[in-house]
């Protein structure tokens, strides 16, 4: 599985094309693709850190896109488009877009952008969290103990990732919902089933959990101040 910065799912050839060899001159590993199915096609295959998506797709809908994403993925995502209501900058943000940015736009402030997204997602480029005697690789999606891989669904890891680089710090049900399955409908019992899964992996007793404490009333915490 190879490795991009970014991801341009956009119909307009020109453009994308233009902008993909330009972050590639400037060292983002880019990758363009015109529609939905060449986009998880490509995202079956490769890892990707940030995708620009545009909305008007000829037969498909970047709005459509964006939520079939965030059920199983957390990256950044900024649209790009030549709409400019009000109502189309709301509901792409409120459906896990985290930035819409307006076409025509410029090559270089676009780039900015995107590099100041790339290196806030990085978490300051530290892409193996020790929490006891485990070790999240957020670069190749892998939970390891010494060096035994604890097999995890991707829905375990992107909970458990989400926990990880949040340790230390109470995180509502409601922001579970939102950050790790993009549903702010999302029930309590799937919350909670994934919760005694990750505990079941890795706690020694799942019944008194050493990292994943709850927060009665409020939902988790990953404590790792040992």
């Amino acid at each position: 599985m190879l490795r991009y910065d970014c991801l341009i799912v956009d119909d307009e050839k020109a453009l994308s094309q233009s902008t993909c060899e330009f972050f590639n001159m400037f060292g983002i590993k880019t990758y363009w693709v015109a529609d939905k199915a060449s986009c998880f096609d490509f995202l079956s295959k490769n890892r990707v850190e940030l995708i620009l998506l545009d909305i008007n797709l000829g037969q498909d809908s970047g709005f459509e896109i964006c939520k079939e994403l965030r059920r199983t993925m957390d990256v950044p995502i900024l649209f790009i488009s030549a709409r400019r209501s009000d109502d189309d900058i709301l509901l792409a943000l409120n459906i896990g877009g985290d930035d819409y940015i307006q076409k025509p736009y410029s090559l270089n402030i676009l780039m900015a952008k995107v590099k100041t997204v790339l290196k806030r997602y990085s978490s300051n480029g530290e892409n193996n969290i020790v929490f006891g005697s485990f070790s999240l690789d957020l670069q190749r999606e892998k939970l390891m103990q010494g060096a035994n891989e604890i097999k995890l669904k991707a829905m375990e890891y992107k909970l458990l990732a989400y926990l990880v680089q949040n340790k230390n710090r109470t995180i509502t049900k409601d922001e579970l919902f939102q950050k790790v399955w993009g549903d702010v409908i999302t029930s309590e019992g799937t919350l909670n089933v994934h919760i005694r899964r990750l505990r079941e992996k890795i706690e020694e007793n799942p019944n008194e959990p050493r990292f994943i404490k709850t927060v009665w009333g409020t939902g988790y915490v990953l404590e790792s101040g040992f």
